[in-house]
């Protein structure tokens, strides 16, 4: 590492990704910001996603192959342990980054050493509607965020950058699918100090599979299950209610997926 260009691993788990992945990582290839890696971590993929990522020919693009399927969260912890970067970023293979990502949040922590994250606003694409437009509009905390992230978690896994050196002792829950993140980046925020640029850095794609409803299933039988097993502790006394809440709004938003068509 060198204190003005240390390098940023960027972790891709792709599972049969193919359709827009080109776009993806050109988003990376652009990066104002050169010094990176990316992992690429193929799920036992079935479609061409190998044969798209092996047609770019940059030393800093290294492909892996996971010898079964596994989970997301799995996943994402055997790529991190084939990382070599002083940060860790991550980029699903149907989402998108602004090109001075990387650059504007190494600034980020050049100048504030004591934060051990940095995440950003963004775009949401709605890929059926065609239509893009800004996922927050208000400036959001930065600092000591544990409570306020307990009642509305806003970090975007796709804006993230932090330390390396924090998965030294800390790993994604493997059980989940879909909340990993969220457990670990909560936990995270009990003790680290998180900042967050207003900067629009990334676009997280809305298709129909991040929408489909085994998903809201799958999400809302994860955060009964992280509620559960947290009640007990006092930190989140008084604001898992926040969390209940929004598990009654997913579980409405599944009935009028499934049932009315919305």
């Amino acid at each position: 590492m060198t204190e003005s260009k240390p390098l940023v691993s960027i972790i891709m788990n792709c599972h049969n990704g193919g359709k827009f992945l080109e776009q993806s990582v050109n988003s990376i290839i652009s990066q104002t910001y050169k010094n990176w890696e990316l992992i690429f971590w193929d799920n036992d993929s079935k479609d061409d996603s190998k044969k798209i990522i092996t047609k770019f020919l940059d030393k800093r693009i290294k492909y892996f192959k996971s010898k079964k399927f596994n989970r997301l969260y799995k996943s994402r912890n055997l790529a991190i342990q084939n990382a070599k970067g002083d940060f860790i970023s991550f980029l699903d293979t149907d989402d998108l980054w602004q090109k001075d990502k990387l650059e504007k949040q190494i600034n980020f922590f050049s100048k504030n050493k004591d934060y051990e994250i940095v995440y950003s606003n963004y775009n949401i694409y709605d890929e059926s509607k065609k239509k893009r437009f800004i996922k927050f509009k208000k400036v959001l905390p930065s600092g000591m965020v544990f409570k306020q992230l307990l009642r509305n978690y806003t970090v975007g896994i796709v804006t993230i950058c932090l330390r390396s050196n924090l998965f030294k002792d800390n790993s994604f829950n493997d059980n989940f699918d879909i909340i990993g993140d969220f457990d670990l980046f909560l936990k995270f925020s009990e003790n680290k100090k998180i900042g967050y640029m207003h900067d629009i850095l990334a676009e997280y794609r809305l298709h129909k599979s991040n929408l489909s409803k085994k998903k809201i299933d799958e999400h809302v039988i994860e955060l009964q299950t992280w509620v559960q097993a947290n009640e007990y502790r006092a930190k989140y006394k008084g604001n898992l209610k926040y969390i209940k809440f929004y598990i009654l709004k997913l579980k409405l938003k599944n009935f009028l997926h499934r049932f009315l068509g919305m």
